[in-house]
């Protein structure tokens, strides 16, 4: 298993500087996010992607999932038609651009979940949506990973089997973020829960007397057991981290992620 990095947390860190900053940390692996305003665009010609690509090769870091957003993200929990669209644009295009660069996942935060309609109404129009678009996926040789996020909505690794389950395609599972569900439960159940399903994961750490996301290995995360959960499950996909902090913060972070895999 690859470590890695999300520009998630980069800001608008050049491609140049993050790839700087992989080879400073020996970060083997980075998630790319594609915003307008960035210098990587989701508007980038066919021929700008390939040389992204060429460029991550070139530095020897490899591309390990793919995040676009638009200007407007939209939700893919609302009732509003237009929102739900705006965030389904979002996600064919990911799509479009992991597979220009033969990524094999892209990640999906469906959006926040409101009080208008009903759960059903809203578990129902986002499996819908990735039931639509799982043969784009398929297409593209890049599995949809739906994050579990704060957001109100699959609050349990039950739930969220149930809900892959539904959709029935090897081409839509979990992008698995190991703290976002320590509030209230444990990232191992949700391991042994979803097995395969899941498609990448991400890494924090979380401190439940404190109710905050912490620096890893500082927060509740039982470490040793998470690594034993994910070889029995047979991931063998990136982990990128998902924690903020300064240049040397960061490489720091490096050297936590490679203690944790060796665990």
């Amino acid at each position: 298993m690859k470590v890695g990095i999300t520009q998630i947390i980069l800001g608008s860190m050049s491609l140049e500087d993050t790839l700087r900053l992989c080879e400073d940390a020996g970060y083997q692996a980075v998630e790319l996010v594609f915003a307008e305003g960035k210098d990587l665009d989701p508007n980038m010609s066919a021929d700008e992607i390939a040389q992204v690509g060429q460029q991550c090769a070139a530095a020897g870091v490899e591309i390990g999932s793919v995040i676009v957003w638009y200007q407007e993200r939209g939700n893919l929990l609302s009732r509003d038609a237009g929102e739900r669209e705006r965030c389904l644009k979002c996600l064919r295009r990911s799509l479009e651009i992991a597979g220009a660069l033969s990524v094999d996942g892209v990640l999906l935060h469906p959006g926040q979940l409101a009080a208008e309609g009903t759960y059903q109404q809203a578990w129902d129009g986002l499996r819908d949506a990735l039931s639509d678009t799982a043969p784009l996926a398929e297409e593209m040789g890049a599995a949809i990973g739906l994050e579990n996020v704060w957001n109100k909505f699959l609050l349990s690794p039950l739930e969220a089997r149930l809900f892959i389950d539904e959709i029935d395609s090897e081409w839509v599972g979990i992008y698995l973020d190991t703290a976002n569900m320590m509030a209230y439960g444990y990232p191992e159940h949700w391991i042994r829960e979803l097995g395969p399903r899941i498609k990448k994961v991400h890494f924090k750490d979380f401190r439940r007397g404190e109710h905050s996301f912490v620096n890893l290995l500082e927060g509740d995360t039982d470490w040793p057991t998470v690594m034993a959960e994910l070889r029995a499950v047979g991931y063998d996909s990136t982990l990128i981290h998902e924690v903020g902090g300064s240049r040397e913060e960061l490489i720091d972070l490096g050297a936590r992620m490679r203690q944790i895999v060796a665990l």
